[in-house]
């Protein structure tokens, strides 16, 4: 199940937030290398979106073709987690449309939950050379077990039918509105079944829907930024 805790090297238990529960999944585990790179910022704001809706700390309303429905907070009191928090607040400055918050929101998060994951022992930071020349740092698993009970939990409701708890539901939706379901290694069972689930609880989080819609916009540009590139050779050769 999504969420559960994990033990770190104090020997304390810390709950993990959807959005590193989701990072952990995207990661390659040999590399480090996540999945969908292009469209990561969306989706790792998206998942703190999320989570805060969940805890009823944001609500959205209205909506736009355009930039989605526009969010603002409910609640108050301050919220566990920092990062969290800090979501928080940027929302609390003033409402604003999901499309662009997820991404001011995810934008800068890798760097905060690459730390946080090696903090706590999931992850690690590895220097190597590539053809004996280039240095690059990778990001494998370290700690697999939260890992794979997350997964377990995917697989459970993705490919058995088992009814899913929010996380869970949340995660999927996630998975599912960044395109990166398709790319998990090691992969799902993939089948039209899966895919039509996986719409389902992507469909039923406005929050994994915004992420979806920004995906698909983000293809769409790059599709026609490459299309302008291939006119504008084609015309300089000819």
């Amino acid at each position: 199940m999504a969420g559960r805790a994990q033990a770190g090297s104090d020997g304390m238990r810390a709950e993990t937030l959807i959005v590193e529960d989701l990072l952990l999944l995207l990661l390659d585990d040999e590399t480090g290398t996540p999945a969908a790179a292009g469209t990561l910022y969306y989706t790792l704001g998206g998942a703190v979106l999320v989570e805060l809706a969940l805890s009823g700390r944001v609500e959205a309303e209205g909506g736009s073709r355009l930039s989605g429905p526009e969010v603002r907070v409910a609640g108050d009191g301050p919220l566990s987690d920092p990062l969290l928090q800090a979501a928080y607040d940027r929302i609390a400055e003033k409402p604003r449309r999901v499309q662009p918050l997820i991404l001011d929101i995810g934008s800068g998060l890798w760097e905060q939950l690459v730390e946080r994951l090696v903090e706590r022992g999931l992850i690690r930071r590895e220097k190597k050379r590539v053809l004996g020349l280039f240095k690059v740092t990778q990001l494998p698993a370290d700690d697999t077990g939260h890992e794979a009970e997350v997964r377990r939990g995917v697989k459970a409701v993705l490919e058995e039918g088992a009814e899913p708890d929010a996380r869970t539901a949340a995660l999927i939706g996630l998975l599912s509105g960044s395109g990166a379901l398709p790319m998990l290694r090691p992969p799902l069972a993939w089948s039209g079944a899966v895919h039509r689930r996986a719409k389902e609880l992507e469909e039923g989080s406005w929050g994994a829907s915004a992420v979806g819609t920004a995906v698909t916009r983000t293809a769409a540009a790059i599709a026609a930024s490459s299309a302008a590139v291939a006119v504008s050779v084609a015309t300089t050769v000819t």
